[in-house]
Parts: structure tokens; sequence; C-alpha cells
């Protein structure tokens, strides 16, 4: 077997009239000028692109990956988080999205403008709590959404120190995951899906609280229309502002409840109560340190997994869940269509329930 080297290209062999090549034990990288087309390599072959006269070439042997391994993990780092122009158009409509935002929640007649996405990340929250009292063997009798985008969700039974936390971390990993897809048109749709999912339950629980259904099938709707407009790149931009909504709204929740004034019914106040280590201002700091973390996570997450540029995502997309009427779409029943009816199937036949 071959011993593995990894290879450098020196800026010599880097120039209009020259061409490089990576060599590795196992083939030949295709991709000329490129040092990292090839994770394992044992050369770099330098060869001059003279068309007369024989080929003149140097070979540099390289140190085993032992001595380079800082270098060269820093590099792959760097241009793993190193965005392409997709990407940057993403995060810059992600910093437009936080800017417009802060700007509408501060503003009391344009508040109205968000106070639906406010109301879904109040959602989010109270779904953290139901999902995690479930997995902690709960039983969960309602979940309630008011218009005073406050909630509640009654449970009986579980982890008290899980379920507790569970509603400002859970909503915020909720829209971390968000973000991350959002740089993404298939990983959007997928997004959908689970959501999707986690909307039956969560209407299953909420019964006969119209505002949780209203919400609930208005935010639907919304996905559907988004998944139609220009092959579904509409559904990416809006799960990216769903994400940054629930992120920010759970960073401003934490300070407002937990360390700016002490509300006694918040999450922190009776985590404390039943931990009694700290007080619900430092359970809220270290609330907001991991929320913030969740937040930065799915940025990386996204400028690391989803690297495709927009003509390649468009080609994807169209292969993938397509829209009705795209390139992609078969001539059955478009899957989107589909949802839609078993939505409105099971909403009819929860709806008959009650």
């Amino acid at each position: 077997m071959y011993p593995v080297y990894y290879f450098r290209i020196m800026d010599s062999c880097i120039s209009d009239s020259e061409s490089c090549l990576a060599i590795s034990a196992c083939g030949t990288c295709s991709s000329s000028g490129y040092v990292d087309c090839c994770e394992r390599a044992a050369w770099a072959l330098c060869f001059s692109s003279v068309v007369h006269g024989p080929a003149l070439f140097t070979i540099y042997e390289m140190p085993y990956l032992d001595d380079q391994s800082s270098s060269l993990y820093a590099r792959d780092v760097g241009t793993q988080l190193a965005p392409n122009a997709t990407q940057r158009t993403t995060l810059i409509v992600a910093g437009c999205y936080v800017i417009i935002i802060a700007i509408l929640w501060h503003v009391p007649v344009l508040s109205w403008i968000i106070y639906p996405f406010k109301l879904l990340t109040v959602g989010f929250h109270e779904m953290s709590h139901a999902i995690t009292g479930i997995l902690t063997c709960a039983t969960i009798h309602s979940v309630e959404l008011d218009p005073d985008e406050g909630g509640e969700t009654r449970m009986s039974g579980g982890i008290p120190w899980i379920t507790l936390p569970a509603g400002y971390l859970g909503s915020s990993l909720i829209g971390a995951c968000l973000i991350a897809c959002g740089f993404d048109t298939n990983a959007s749709k997928i997004a959908c899906l689970v959501l999707g999912v986690f909307f039956l339950f969560t209407l299953w629980w909420a019964r006969k609280n119209w505002l949780t259904w209203a919400l609930i099938l208005g935010m639907a709707g919304l996905v559907v229309l988004f998944w139609l407009v220009a092959d579904s790149v509409a559904l990416r931009f809006f799960v990216l502002f769903v994400g940054v909504m629930s992120d920010l709204y759970v960073l401003w929740d934490v300070i407002d409840d937990t360390i700016a004034r002490k509300v006694n019914s918040s999450d922190a106040s009776a985590f404390a109560r039943i931990c009694g280590c700290f007080p619900s201002q430092v359970w809220g700091v270290i609330w907001l340190v991991i929320a913030f973390m969740f937040f930065a996570a799915g940025i990386i997450v996204g400028l690391v997994a989803f690297k495709e540029s927009s003509s390649e995502q468009a080609s994807e997309a169209a292969q993938f869940l397509p829209a009705p009427g795209s390139s992609g779409a078969m001539a059955s029943a478009p899957l989107p269509g589909v949802l839609v009816t078993i939505v409105a199937a099971l909403s009819w036949k929860l709806l008959s329930w009650l």
C-alpha cells in the first residue's frame, strides 16, 4: 500500500503557462489547479504546457500528514466556511430579515405585520414542550395559544427539568434548523414536510383552541403558496425568514422574561424553583447563550452543507417534489397537491371530532 502524503502546490507552479495536477495513490484528480481536489495525495506534479519540445516537470514530495495537520485543517475549515455567490445572497437576505424584524417589532402599528409569525414562534415554543413531554412519558392534555402572544401546554407526568427549558431551547433549535435549510431549496421542502407532521400533532393537542387552528392552517397555506412560486425558490426564503424570526423571538423573549425583568410565571422561574441552583436570571443567561449558539450553528451548517449554486439548486429541485407546472413535475397529481388534499382531509376529520 502506498504511503499517504499531503501535497501543496508551490506558487512557482501556478501561472498562466502552467497547470497543476495532483496525483494520488488511487488515481488522478481531474480538477487542475486546485490543491483540495484530493484529500489524500502522494505527489504534486507540475508541468509546463509548452506544445513544442519535451514536457518539463518537477515533483515535490511533501512530509507526512502529522507535520502539517494543523495548517491543512485550518485551510479546509476556511474553505468550507467561505460562502459562494448563492450563499452570500442568502446571508444578505438573512441580514435584511434581522433589520426588518427589529424595525417591525418596535413600531406599534407595523408590528401587526409580523404578528402571525410571533404566534408561530410561540407555537414552536409550546410544541417543544409537548414533544419533550411525550419523550419523557408525559400525558399531553392540551396546547393553547392566546392573542397576547402567550401560550400554555398542559401535561401531567414527564420530567420537569427537561420539559421546562425545552420551550426556549427547542424553539431556538427549530429556528436554527430552518435557517440551515433556508440555504437550499430541497432542504427547505423537507423542513416543511417535517413541520407539517408536527403541525398535525399540535392541531390534535389544540382541540378547540381556534387561534392555534387558524395560525397553523394559515401557515400551511403560505407554505403551499410559496412552494408553487418560482420553482419553490420563494419557499427557501420563506423558511429562512421563519427560522430567523424564531431565533430572534427566542433571544428577545428570554431577555424580556428572565433577564430584563423577572416574570414569576416564566419557564425560567419555574425551573429555578425546581433546581434551586441559580435564580431565574442566571438560567435565563445560560439559555440565552445556548440559543445564540444554536443561531450561529444554523448559519455554519448552512454554509458547510449546502454549497450548490442557484442553478444547481433549481435543477435538483425540479427532480425532487417539483411544483405543479415546473419542468420536473410529473403528469400525475403533484406531491404538493396531494399534501394539500391529505392535510385538508385530516383537518376536516379532526374538526368533526371536536
